[in-house]
Parts: structure tokens; C-alpha cells; sequence
């Protein structure tokens, strides 16, 4: 992996981290009722999917199992379609995917940083 990969992965490690200090303590229903923590969420999905969209191609193809164009496409969902975007699919991509993802990005560096 290269370095500039190494560097995105872990700002998208960062970016999931705030998903989860923003929800901590936060209902589904408490989400639904706070405009500010939806744009917020929001946001922050965008910049995970814009983070993807600066990895390279190799990274992305050496690591199908990761769902990069389904990441990338809620980017740009959350950031063209927001006034038709489902809040509930937005917590349902929180506590579901995010997670998820933050295990396979972590798994990711830690292989290789033991490959070095």
C-alpha cells in the first residue's frame, strides 16, 4: 500500500469515529428529531465517500470486499439528493455499514502494516 492510501484509510478511520462520538447516547428516534446531528451525520458520509474516491484504483481492486462504489454513491446522495434523503436510511447505514467498514479499513492497515 502506499503511503498517500495509508493516510486516506486512516482519515476515513477518523471520519468514523465521528459518526460514532455524534451518535454516542443518541436514539434512533432522538436522530430523527435533531435536524443538526442529521446534517452533521450527513457530512461526514460525505467526506468518508469523497476519502474513497481519493484512493487508488489498485487499493479498491486488490479489496472487493470492501463496497467502495456503494460508499462513493452515498456520497453522492447524501450530498445531491438531501432534501429527498431518507433519515432512515442514513441511521440505518450508521449503525449497520459504518461499523462495518471502520472493522475493514482497520483490518486493512493493520495487514499491512505487519506485511512491511
Amino acid at each position: 500500500m502506499n503511503k498517500r492510501d495509508l493516510i486516506v484509510l486512516k482519515k476515513i478511520l477518523q471520519e468514523t469515529d465521528e459518526i460514532a462520538k455524534m451518535l454516542h447516547g443518541v436514539s434512533e428516534s432522538d436522530f430523527m428529531k435533531n435536524e443538526e446531528k442529521q446534517r452533521a451525520v450527513c457530512m461526514t458520509l460525505i467526506n468518508i465517500g469523497e476519502l474513497v474516491k481519493n484512493l487508488d484504483n489498485e487499493l479498491r481492486a486488490q479489496n472487493v470486499h470492501i463496497p467502495w462504489k456503494k460508499i462513493a454513491g452515498m456520497r453522492d446522495i447524501a450530498a445531491h439528493g438531501y432534501f429527498t434523503l431518507k433519515m432512515t436510511d442514513i441511521w440505518q447505514t450508521v449503525q449497520s455499514d459504518v461499523p462495518v467498514l471502520k472493522n475493514q479499513i482497520t483490518d486493512l492497515i493493520n495487514t499491512d502494516s505487519t506485511s512491511e
